[in-house]
């Protein structure tokens, strides 16, 4: 009678996705509000990429770690921000079945790529300020390709494994996801009729492994780089270091907070609205705001586009 009953339920071959459709006098207000934080967010990594890549003594681990960071924010805003900024202007919040999982195994790689690539940027930062000595030794080109490697080797398998999970179930209805990009792993017990506990488990553990850790070792690298500042005798040395470094400390808790209240408290249909706004920090603030405080603000990355600058000019005249 079970097997009957399946049988006769409809297949479901796309989803809708809700997004912002709860405030319809809004929609061209934050079609705009995206469209800009969109195009801010590819000039500024992409500014960053080339700088990285053209400019010879931006050639550090510093820096090549920040143009892997540069690369992962603009593939995030690039999966996520086109199909909102459509469903905003068009109304049409269909997404297909095959779409939606190509969607949800990009976001869940870069996201596991960014967790552990944010933590090896701040034990890079560790080593440059607490060891100085040692870190030309330490921090070698060839540990930078290994760090980058392990981030993404990382990301590329906890993205393919949920992926391929989502994969086998059965969807028969309803087919609504209630958020602006195919998070699918929150609402899976509402669209599957298939039994999605071991999904759920595995979701949960992927996401205390990718946030606790990275997070942990992130804090720890910045409470050492503090009590290390907290020593500096000259106070205008001392406050410039700890401006930095507590931008960073604010965005990287920001960061990691949201994906945790997001994928590890208990998912509850009260919640739903509140995860949604917090999703919009990591997969859309973020992406933007990074490059402001970790990049653009730097002394070197400010001389290395005015450099940038002339040379194009040059070439122009």
């Amino acid at each position: 009678m079970a097997n009957r009953d399946q049988q006769n339920q409809t297949t479901v071959t796309e989803f809708i996705l809700l997004g912002f459709g709860g405030l319809p006098k809004l929609q061209i207000l934050l079609f705009l509000l995206f469209l800009v934080i969109y195009l801010a967010t590819m000039a500024g990594n992409l500014l960053i990429i080339v700088l990285v890549v053209t400019v010879q003594h931006l050639h550090t681990p510093m820096y090549f770690f920040l143009g892997h960071l540069a690369f992962l924010e603009i593939c995030c805003s690039s999966t996520i921000l086109p199909k909102m900024l459509l469903n905003l202007w068009m109304g049409e919040r269909n997404i297909s079945l095959r779409a939606c999982l190509i969607q949800f195994f990009t976001f869940t790689c870069v996201g596991g790529t960014e967790c552990y690539l944010l933590s090896m940027m701040s034990y890079d930062r560790y080593l440059a300020i607490c060891k100085p000595l040692h870190y030309a030794t330490l921090m070698n080109g060839r540990l930078c390709l290994q760090l980058v490697a392990v981030s993404w080797v990382s990301g590329v398998l906890v993205s393919t494994s949920l992926t391929l999970k989502i994969s086998w179930l059965s969807f028969c209805g309803p087919n609504v996801i209630d958020n602006y990009f195919c998070d699918i792993s929150s609402d899976i017990r509402y669209v599957s009729c298939s039994d999605t506990h071991l999904f759920e488990l595995s979701s949960f553990i992927f996401a205390s492994v990718f946030t606790l850790p990275p997070f942990l070792l992130t804090l720890s690298s910045y409470i050492f780089i503090i009590v290390s500042i907290l020593r500096i005798s000259s106070t205008m040395g001392r406050r410039k270091a700890f401006s930095t470094c507590s931008s960073h400390l604010s965005v990287v808790v920001l960061y990691y907070g949201t994906l945790m209240l997001v994928y590890m408290v208990p998912r509850s249909r009260n919640l739903r609205e509140m995860k949604k706004v917090f999703s919009l920090f990591y997969t859309v603030l973020a992406p933007m705001v990074n490059p402001l405080i970790y990049s653009l603000r730097n002394k070197e990355v400010r001389e290395a586009r005015r450099h940038c600058m002339k040379r194009l000019i040059n070439c122009i005249t």
